[in-house]
């Protein structure tokens, strides 16, 4: 039985974030083809871990800077390696690759976090992102994690292209995943405009373009309860903070609702998701949970970014504050507009986020890695060379930890 060990950067909680939820369908790709999957995390446990063992995955606690790490992973063998987010290829990339160098080493960026953090910079300094902005550190160190694996995980398109085209990345190292969804799954006797109500808005509050987002809708929401005074907008987020929680306004009709036990639920009776995102990177969970509920979205430019393949919103794309409020009363007002956006959500989900299309291309990759791994890696001497020197900076730096921890 061929052996997957997945390095975690958090436990995965998929009712707490989309990353949480991409990850449960990576690993069930494998499961469903009958790999034994470890999960190890340094990580500390939360009350909303997904129980893994009732997946039937193995669970690991790791530390980092710690030898013991060596000896589990020789025994345990695997044959692909996968690293959840760059800093726990950093971690404990060298030690995957001088105890099992014959494994396949695999990065799930979840998004460029690079990106985000220069984006979320740029809007701190109230100027237009630039690609300049991402110069920085974190981008080399994220950059340079990606060359030193043997594929990374990229899910969303406008990623692809500024690796491919401005980064100047090979393809061979990239894959581009999206998230993967049971589209058979999917609800199609649904309520309809008139059976719905109110607005909806959801989030982990930990993640700054979330708790960003809230704080601008705030500053939107007099304007649209003007024209729509029986309208509420229900905020709905993991880990609500006590500074979320003060700005629970039931008589303005801006209500901060906490987590929601189940998305669909509270999607599927809401007439129109507002995600009003001003940075961030990657593809957005909540927008792809109101495709599913066949609600319409009025979202960003950088919401929408990487997502709809050309293919109509289901919804509309407003970055300006004024166009945002005249397109959120627009949508929850006229049932022959709204029916258009709530009619184009499952074509677009069908036809690129349909794991039975994707989960085949994405196994193949992997197999066709397996069979010709010592080729693949001669292909890439930029990765090789940065293992070579970074790596080995990181490896002397870990043992002089470990040694002076033991002191």
């Amino acid at each position: 039985m061929q052996c997957l060990l997945v390095i975690g950067y958090v436990w995965p909680e998929p009712n707490s974030s989309a990353a949480g939820s991409h990850m449960l369908s990576l690993l069930q790709v494998f499961l469903d083809r009958d790999w034994r999957v470890v999960f190890a995390s340094p990580a500390a446990d939360s009350d909303f871990n997904l129980d893994l063992s009732q997946q039937g995955i193995e669970r690991h606690n790791i530390q980092i800077n710690d030898s013991n790490f060596d000896n589990w992973i020789k025994h345990l063998d695997p044959q692909m390696v996968l690293f959840d987010r760059f800093m726990m290829e950093e971690q404990f990339g060298w030690r995957v690759a001088d105890t099992c160098p014959n494994a396949l080493r695999i990065l799930d960026t979840e998004d460029l976090q690079c990106l985000r953090q220069a984006r979320q910079q740029a809007h701190k300094e109230q100027r237009k992102f630039q690609l300049t902005d991402l110069n920085s550190d974190l981008c080399k160190r994220e950059i340079a994690s990606i060359y030193r694996c043997d594929l990374s995980l990229i899910i969303s398109s406008f990623e692809m292209q500024l690796l491919t085209e401005h980064f100047k990345l090979n393809e061979s190292i990239l894959h581009h995943l999206p998230f993967m969804l049971g589209i058979c799954q999917i609800k199609t006797s649904l309520p309809s405009f008139e059976q719905r109500q109110h607005f909806i808005s959801i989030g982990n509050f930990r993640h700054a373009p979330n708790w960003d987002s809230v704080l601008y809708l705030k500053q939107l929401w007099p304007q649209i309860r003007k024209q729509l005074p029986q309208a509420e907008l229900h905020i709905y987020g993991a880990y609500t903070p006590p500074k979320a929680t003060a700005l629970n306004d039931p008589k303005q009709g801006f209500i901060i609702k906490d987590r929601a036990k189940e998305v669909d639920p509270v999607m599927q009776n809401a007439r129109v998701c507002l995600a009003p995102l001003r940075f961030g990177a990657g593809i957005k969970g909540k927008l792809i949970d109101a495709m599913r509920c066949a609600t319409p979205s009025v979202t960003t430019d950088i919401g929408a970014e990487g997502m709809s393949f050309a293919m109509p919103w289901p919804g509309i794309i407003a970055t300006e504050e004024s166009d945002f409020i005249a397109a959120a009363v627009e949508l929850y007002q006229h049932p022959d507009r709204w029916q258009h956006a709530s009619q184009a959500c499952l074509p677009l989900l069908k036809k690129h986020y349909d794991k039975e299309k994707l989960a085949p291309h994405f196994y193949q990759s992997i197999e066709s890695l397996l069979g010709q791994l010592d080729s693949h890696r001669q292909g890439n001497f930029i990765g090789q060379m940065l293992s070579f020197h970074s790596l080995r900076s990181t490896k002397y730096m870990s043992k002089w930890i470990e040694a002076k921890n033991r002191s």
